[in-house]
């Protein structure tokens, strides 16, 4: 049968006023992201210390126990960030004079070559270019990005509070809500799972990552492998480039400090946590791969970093991915959900039966 130019305007009209309607919605977040951004950060760390919160209470400790000495650990363990951040950061600024001293002892022999080619450059051009403040100020800027949310710490704290303690009934009232009393639509059961299996995992990987990453350069001798591990830590929730941009600071201070060979090593440390973390034990972990495609990671980071600023790029990823898991629970988003992965396997279809818990 083919479809009538009337049927045909109808779709058009449906999908313009659907794009109109994200622009709209999309212009409403970024205009209220002083607001959604705290909150989203609260979203994320209650979904990550529900698990700790769950365990607490099968030690027998009541929920609101439970939740106080999670929030006193959250609370400890972001003071010591800052401390770390903090002290890391002034310590680089009094050393810096140092570091550009190493800068011109690790340059010379280059620009010497250089010359022998007719190709005239001085020290001073190049140490421009590579200037060690430049180092410090690519992971500092990150951070502070986070750090300045943190301002907000007890608005963020008391969100995480009541968000856990309204965790149990959460499915339930999505079942109310989407008019599912029975609980018959397993779909939401389902979706939420998936995201705090896919949140919780990560962040047990991410955190393997930065302890992993600090323990390797401590052992090579880089200074402030503290801060390197945590900036390893955050950045492991964006696959592939997360990794890579995590790694620059590191082995550029590396390189100031041993030069070529110790630059290759601290490399090395990240390539290896790369190779073991992301592509053994965190699939195997999954059940299987929930990759997105290498564009689609690239896209997802600008677009949440322009929507959320620098806490919206690092949550691109878990953000783009709660959205394909969702679309994968509904039978009419996972042709969406296909377009976001990687290659697909050449066997694998996309029967009624399949289930987001199963790709998980």
């Amino acid at each position: 049968m083919v479809p009538s130019p009337f049927n045909q305007a109808s779709v058009a009209l449906r999908t313009t006023l659907m794009l109109a309607a994200l622009v709209v919605i999309f212009a409403g977040i970024k205009a209220a992201s002083t607001i959604v951004v705290p909150f989203l950060l609260a979203m994320f760390m209650a979904i990550i210390c529900s698990p700790l919160v769950n365990l607490l209470m099968r030690a027998y400790l009541p929920r609101w126990l439970a939740i106080l000495a999670v929030i006193a650990l959250i609370l400890l363990v972001s003071v010591w960030l800052g401390a770390v951040v903090g002290s890391s950061a002034a310590d680089f600024r009094s050393q810096l004079p140092m570091y550009r001293e190493q800068l011109t002892g690790q340059f010379q022999p280059l620009v010497d070559l250089l010359a022998q080619f007719n190709v005239h450059l001085s020290v001073e051009q190049i140490r421009e270019q590579f200037d060690p403040s430049r180092a410090m100020s690519l992971a500092t800027d990150i951070l502070s990005g986070v750090g300045n949310l943190m301002a907000n710490t007890l608005l963020i704290v008391l969100t995480v509070v009541f968000m856990l303690l309204e965790a149990s009934g959460v499915n339930r009232k999505l079942h109310y809500a989407l008019d599912d009393p029975e609980m018959r639509v397993n779909q939401i059961d389902r979706f939420i799972e998936s995201v705090n299996r896919y949140l919780a995992i990560k962040t047990l990987v991410s955190l393997a990552t930065g302890v992993f990453c600090g323990f390797g350069l401590y052992l090579i001798g880089v200074d402030y492998y503290l801060l390197w591990g945590l900036l390893a830590f955050l950045l492991n929730y964006i696959p592939n480039i997360g990794s890579f941009i995590a790694a620059i600071p590191a082995v550029a201070l590396a390189l100031l400090q041993f030069g070529p060979g110790g630059a290759a090593a601290a490399g090395g440390v990240f390539v290896a946590a790369n190779m073991v973390m992301g592509n053994v034990i965190e699939p195997r972990l999954m059940g299987r791969t929930l990759g997105l495609s290498t564009l689609v990671v690239f896209l997802s980071l600008i677009f949440w970093g322009w929507l959320l600023g620098s806490v919206g790029m690092l949550l691109s990823v878990p953000l783009t991915m709660i959205v394909k898991i969702g679309l994968e629970s509904s039978n009419d988003g996972r042709w969406l959900a296909v377009l976001l992965e990687g290659e697909p396997s050449p066997t694998k279809t996309l029967s009624d039966d399949d289930t987001a818990e199963e790709r998980v």
